[in-house]
C-alpha cells in the first residue's frame, strides 16, 4: 500500500443554514490520482476551498505529508506543497504567459524588499533561475511557443494549461485541480489527459475534480463520491461506476441511506 499523503477526517463546513460538507473523511495516497466528483451542488468545490484554507472548516482536520494543516493562510498551504487551480479561470489577463507562471514562483524565493531594491547578486540569480524554471514549465505544458504572448490572448485549453503551469511552479507535492477540462473541446481533453499523467508520472501526485465522467474514470486510480455534501461512495473506477447510490445520486430514485463505503484498499 502506498503512503498517505493527505488525509481528512469528518471535514464538515455550514454556510448559514445550507450544510455544505457533512463528516467528509478520505486519503489521498502519495503518487495516485484521486478522483473527486459528484452531482452539481455535492460541494466539491466547497472541499477544495476548505483544503486550501479559502474557508475555514467548522469540523474535522486535514493531515498532510505527516503534519496537520491547520489554522493556515492560503499562501501558507501553497508552501506546505498544495497547489491548486479554480473553476474559472484566474490568470493576470494582461500579463504575459511567461510573468504568469514566474507569479507562481513566489512561494519559493528568498529574495526580500531589500535585495530587490538594491538588486543584489543573490537576487539577480534568483530572478535568472525563475525565469529559467518559468519557461521550463511552459515547455512542460506544451506552451513555450506562448510565452511573450499576452495569457488573455490565448485561447481557451491554453489558458488552462497556462494555470497548470502556474500552479507546478510551486512546486506542489498535490496539485489540486478544479475542473480543468470544462469547456475544452474532444483535442483540447485528450491533450490534458496526456499531461495530467504526466505530472503524475513525473512525481506529483494530483487530486482532480472534474464532471466529464470518461477523463475522471480514465484517469484516476480512486474516486471519492460526494452527494449533498455527503461521502456517499469511494473506491475504483469501476466500484464507483456500479455503486447503487452513485446511480441514485446521478439518474435519481431511491438509494439506501446508510449506503456501504467501497474502499478498495486492496485493488488501489
Amino acid at each position: 500500500m502506498s503512503e498517505v499523503l493527505l488525509s481528512a477526517s469528518g471535514i464538515g463546513k455550514r454556510f448559514g443554514g445550507v450544510q455544505a460538507l457533512s463528516e467528509v473523511s478520505f486519503t489521498i495516497r502519495r503518487g495516485e490520482i484521486y478522483g473527486l466528483i459528484g452531482p452539481n451542488g455535492a460541494g466539491k468545490t466547497t472541499l477544495f476551498n476548505v483544503l486550501t484554507s479559502v474557508y475555514v472548516p467548522e469540523a474535522g482536520e486535514f493531515t498532510f505529508d505527516g503534519a496537520p494543516l491547520a489554522h493556515l493562510k492560503p499562501h501558507e498551504v501553497a508552501v506546505r506543497g498544495i497547489a491548486r487551480t479554480f473553476q474559472n479561470i484566474r490568470l493576470f489577463a494582461n500579463l504575459s504567459a511567461l510573468e504568469n507562471v514566474m507569479i507562481g514562483r513566489h512561494v519559493r524565493t528568498h529574495a526580500g524588499v531589500w535585495g530587490a531594491m538594491l538588486r543584489t547578486p543573490a537576487t539577480r540569480a534568483e530572478e535568472t533561475a525563475i525565469e529559467a524554471r518559468a519557461h521550463a514549465l511552459l515547455d512542460y505544458v506544451g506552451l513555450s511557443a506562448r510565452a511573450n504572448d499576452v495569457a488573455r490572448s490565448l485561447p481557451y485549453g491554453e489558458q488552462r494549461r497556462l494555470e497548470i503551469a502556474r500552479a507546478l511552479a510551486t512546486d506542489p507535492k498535490l496539485l489540486a485541480l478544479d475542473e480543468p477540462a470544462a469547456g475544452m473541446n474532444a483535442t483540447e481533453t485528450a491533450d490534458l489527459a496526456r499531461l495530467i499523467r504526466r505530472i503524475r508520472d513525473d512525481g506529483t501526485t494530483v487530486l482532480l475534480i472534474e464532471h466529464d465522467m470518461k477523463l475522471v474514470m480514465g484517469l484516476s486510480n480512486r474516486v471519492l463520491v460526494l452527494d449533498y455534501g455527503r461521502r456517499i461512495a469511494e473506491g475504483t473506477p469501476a466500484e464507483v461506476r456500479a455503486n447503487p447510490a452513485v446511480i441514485a445520486a446521478y439518474l435519481g430514485g431511491a438509494a439506501p441511506t446508510e449506503q456501504p463505503v467501497a474502499t478498495a484498499n486492496a485493488a488501489a
